[in-house]
Formats: structure tokens, sequence, C-alpha cells
């Protein structure tokens, strides 16, 4: 056999062949890496849950209920729909918020009575067995008679008369967000998720036993649904801060009373 000496044509080649499967080696590598870092990048910006947030699912728990309640304050109404557990009542809540006055809907078991309240004239419509049980459970034949009257009225409920506070109270935004959006225990933060469309963040308190609130991380921070501690009712929170037209009742659909409804100072 003839050796091939290492200036020889045979070595050249082979030099040459291994000189190019090496270059390709490493172009595939440098296309490969190259491809692997695009990859990741693009993977990092659909696992980050906050990127194109408003930001506040990165905050602590506490910085994001103070941030929820500021937007909430300070938006100039709002639509609050939902359930409230309230002892052996419960509640079906459908009301449209402002800053002077609100109007919308309360059911229970037994009944369903709209409400109108704009500034500190406050009107009570409901049908005429909602009137005759407002003096107790057994209403006499004068009480239905006279309830029959009122069936579909708007009734004005005076300023001073102690039912005025019952009612008013679903109609006013401030002091009824503040009892819905009250968390009870120590708050954590939770996952995110959506509701409607929208990219949220949950806040727990006592580990979802106080409650929980989902807070929008689109725009402002606000509270889109609230579910009561205790299974006591789930709240939604729409339309932050659009106009809601509050408009007096025909005179012929009112009945007033003056000063006092009858039930009482």
């Amino acid at each position: 056999m003839t050796a091939i000496s290492p200036g020889s044509p045979g070595t050249s080649r082979r030099s040459r062949t291994a000189r190019r499967r090496a270059g390709r080696a490493t172009a595939v590598a440098a296309v490969c890496t190259g491809l692997a870092l695009v990859l990741a990048a693009c993977g990092g910006a659909q696992e980050d849950p906050d990127a194109g947030t408003n930001g506040v699912g990165k905050l602590t728990p506490a910085k994001i209920r103070k941030k929820t309640l500021a937007a909430a304050g300070s938006a100039g109404s709002v639509h609050v729909s939902g359930k409230l557990v309230s002892g052996r009542s419960t509640y079906e809540l459908d009301m449209q918020l402002a800053q002077n006055g609100g109007k919308g809907t309360v059911s229970t078991k037994d009944t369903t009575f709209s409400l109108l309240r704009i500034d500190r004239s406050l009107w009570v419509k409901a049908d005429a067995d909602f009137w005759a049980h407002q003096k107790g459970s057994s209403p006499s034949k004068s009480d239905t008679a006279a309830a029959a009257k009122l069936d579909g009225k708007y009734v004005k409920v005076p300023y001073e008369d102690r039912t005025y506070r019952q009612f008013s109270g679903f109609t006013e935004k401030e002091p009824l967000l503040d009892t819905l959006l009250t968390l009870h225990g120590s708050l954590s933060r939770g996952a995110h998720g959506s509701l409607d469309g929208t990219r949220t963040i949950r806040v727990a308190a006592a580990r979802g036993n106080g409650g929980t609130l989902d807070v929008s991380l689109e725009g402002e921070p606000y509270p889109l649904r609230l579910q009561r501690a205790g299974g006591a009712g789930v709240v939604t929170f729409e339309d932050w801060g659009e106009h809601i037209e509050l408009e007096r009742p025909d005179d012929d659909k009112v009945v007033d009373y003056g000063e006092s409804l009858g039930s009482g100072n």
C-alpha cells in the first residue's frame, strides 16, 4: 500500500471537506442559537401576565386594594348588580349610582321595588302588596285599600321619615361601595384571570374565606367583581364613569304624603 504524505492531494481534499462540514455545523448552530433567543424573547412576553397592563398586578395586595378603592371613589358613577345575603335576608341589586343619586331595583324573596333618588329627593315604586305589608305581616282591610292606590306609583319618601335611611342606602354610591368592598382578614394576591374579556388580578382575604375581589388590569384599576365572605353573595361592578340620567318622575305618577309616610319618625 502506498503511503499518502501529509502534503498529498488526498489529504488536501479531506481537509477541505472537513472544513466545509465544520463551517456548516457552525452556521447551523448560530441559526439555532439565534432562533432560540427569538423564541425565548417571544415566549417571555406571552408568559408575563402583567405585560401591557396598568401594572397593579405587580403590587402588594394592600397597595392593589388601596389603588382600587381610590379609583372607585374618584369615578363619577357605577352600575352595581348581584346578590347580597344579610342574616336571613337575600337581596338582588341592580342599581346605577351617581354622585348626586341613583336608580334601580331591589328584590327580596317576597317583593321587588324600584328606587330613584336625586340629591335629597327619594321615590319608591312598588306594587300594592309591598305597601300593604309595610306596617306588618298581616295588613288590615284599610291598609290593603290604601296600598291599592299606591300600586305602580312613585311614593316620595320624606327626608325626615325613618324609612328614608332604609331605602336611600341602596342609592348612595360611597356608603354602598364602602360596605360592599370590605374584605375581612389578611390580604394575599391571587391569580390573574379575565372577566368579560377584561384582564384581572384577584385579591383574597383570609385565603378567600374573607372574600375575594377581582380588579381590572386595563385602564383604571376598578373593582369588577366581589365574592363576599361565607357565600354571602357575588356583586359585579360595571360601566365605571359612564353618564347616568336621573330624571324626576312625572307629577301624575307621584304620591307625596308630605312630612311622613305614616310609619313614624
